[in-house]
């Protein structure tokens, strides 16, 4: 086990907010580049964040991405990942990659899947066959794939869950995720890099599990912690409790990451509270769908009232949709079902979420982040109505 943990990534806090939040800036260095925090992942599920290319990312300053083991496991499958070279090589992209493990596909996929003692046993949404993820199982699937942070496999439970169901399945992911850090020992490392296994906390919405699932993956000493479980439905406010109280169980030399996380709103809020990562689907699926995020909030693009808008998403944005393009001609193309409407908004919402995070680094530093927080936090959800959103 030690092997492994002598080659962690290096994460180091380089500044905190003074303003009474739990703010806080860092830097996690990997083999693959160093990530400024508090960082947001577009979601890459197969090897790409859909309709952009990896050259489209980078302008956007897109620092890393997540993908799925338990879809590249499926297709295009570890074989052809190997014989590429891992992933990095064979989507290009050259700056790191934190990869899932497939948990909650556990949790969406409820109707093709049976949790087991040992692991999790499921049908593939693709062609009806079956499959078997135990906690060594994901770790040789992500070591095949070469992410730079993998995830253990985890339960997340629905909501709502009984205690009880909330209970079995935190002791459950505790255990694989002992498991999977003593197997992690025993695999090669195929492509030179570094690559680390972080844990999950889970609980549900209960308070004292949520304590229990922190304090035994702590004692595990992994480099690295998610919280799990939370932006699945449960309200608001029980949200921002649950974050609240799963970044303060965690420990604050290690990097936190909020999974499935989220609406501006939601991470400036969860930055507050001491998270250092988040991924989200939002970005690409909402662009897709014709809804661009703005600092006055989203903006349906697709609607009526932009059809005669001859000016941009956002005047101030700087990215390439709204430089060269403007709402008028952006509705035309997703009401004609153009590829390059979708292409164009997916586009500012990358750009705007990483220059949310670059906003939100800046403000740590600064030391008037609670203000800046709660300010922005207000204007993006009064607003909202009037935009569309």
């Amino acid at each position: 086990m030690e092997a492994a943990r002598q080659r962690a990534h290096l994460f180091k806090i380089v500044d905190q907010d003074k303003s009474g939040s739990r703010a806080r800036r860092g830097t996690l260095e990997t083999d693959h580049g160093t990530i400024e925090t508090p960082c947001f992942f577009p979601v890459g599920t197969v090897g790409t964040v859909k309709t952009l290319s990896p050259h489209e990312l980078v302008d956007a300053s897109v620092q890393a991405i997540l993908a799925n083991s338990y879809h590249l496991y499926l297709r295009p499958g570890l074989d052809i990942l190997q014989k590429a070279g891992g992933l990095h090589k064979f989507m290009n992209w050259s700056r790191p990659i934190l990869t899932d493990s497939g948990g909650y596909q556990v949790f969406s996929l409820a109707e093709i899947r049976k949790v087991q003692d040992d692991g999790v046993k499921f049908q593939s949404h693709l062609d009806g066959s079956y499959h078997f993820f135990s906690p060594m199982k994901v770790v040789e699937i992500q070591r095949a794939i070469g992410s730079d942070m993998m995830m253990v496999l985890d339960l997340c439970p629905p909501y709502p869950c009984a205690e009880q169901q909330a209970r079995d399945w935190n002791k459950m992911t505790t255990r694989w995720a002992e498991t999977a850090q003593i197997f992690l020992d025993e695999l090669p490392e195929y492509y030179g890099h570094r690559q680390n296994l972080w844990a999950i906390m889970q609980g549900s919405v209960y308070e004292e599990l949520r304590k229990e699932s922190a304090a035994s993956l702590v004692d595990l000493n992994f480099p690295g912690y998610a919280i799990g479980g939370l932006a699945v439905g449960e309200p608001k406010t029980v949200f921002r409790e649950m974050v609240e109280l799963s970044a303060g169980l965690l420990p604050e030399e290690k990097p936190r990451y909020l999974m499935g996380v989220g609406y501006p709103e939601d991470l400036i809020y969860s930055v507050a509270c001491g998270v250092d990562f988040f991924d989200c689907v939002l970005p690409t699926r909402n662009g897709r769908n014709g809804w661009a995020f703005t600092w006055d909030g989203r903006i349906v693009v697709r609607a009526a009232r932009e059809k005669e808008n001859f000016f941009p998403i956002d005047e101030d944005c700087g990215c390439y949709t709204c430089r060269h393009f403007d709402r008028a001609y952006l509705r035309h193309l997703l009401v004609s079902d153009e590829i390059l409407g979708l292409r164009l908004v997916s586009l500012h919402n990358v750009y705007f979420y990483q220059r949310l995070m670059k906003e939100i680094r800046a403000h740590i530093s600064a030391g008037d982040y609670s203000e800046w927080s709660k300010s922005t936090i207000t204007r993006l959800t009064e607003l909202q109505a009037d935009t569309g959103g």
